[in-house]
């Protein structure tokens, strides 16, 4: 697992431009959201594990994914309790809690509180914000 509390990544806005696809710096840079039930990992019931888009960070298991009927792909638990971060967004006029890769920073969407058990937590991620990889 990636300990995200040893490195914390730093890049200028055209590094990171140049790294990820318009699609991936407009969601995980500037905090942006992919349609409702449009992103590639929606529907992914492999086994894995999730990684950030932006910086290879262990982010979600496959064993925490459920189907909330939200349109993204939700979790109820990080992979470690330090892999992500919240912060409060009151941006458009709502009232949320922004989830953040802890390593770089990078937006990934929101958590809820309407999640299955056991944390009741719903952590609603855009796929654009994520890389997959199969468990072998």
């Amino acid at each position: 697992m990636t300990d995200t509390k040893t490195e914390k990544i730093e890049k200028t806005d055209a590094e990171w431009r140049a790294q990820l696809t318009p699609e991936q710096y407009r969601i995980a840079r500037e905090k942006g959201t992919e349609p409702a039930f449009s992103g590639a990992l929606y529907q992914n019931h492999d086994t894995g594990t999730y990684h950030c888009v932006a910086c290879g960070a262990e982010l979600f298991t496959s064993g925490t994914k459920f189907d909330s009927g939200s349109g993204w792909p939700s979790f109820w638990l990080p992979v470690t309790p330090d892999a992500v971060e919240t912060h409060e967004d009151n941006s458009y006029g709502m009232r949320r809690i922004e989830a953040t890769c802890a390593r770089c920073g990078s937006h990934l969407g929101h958590v809820f509180p309407d999640g299955p058990r056991p944390t009741g937590l719903r952590y609603c991620i855009n796929s654009a914000s994520l890389n997959f990889e199969k468990a072998k």
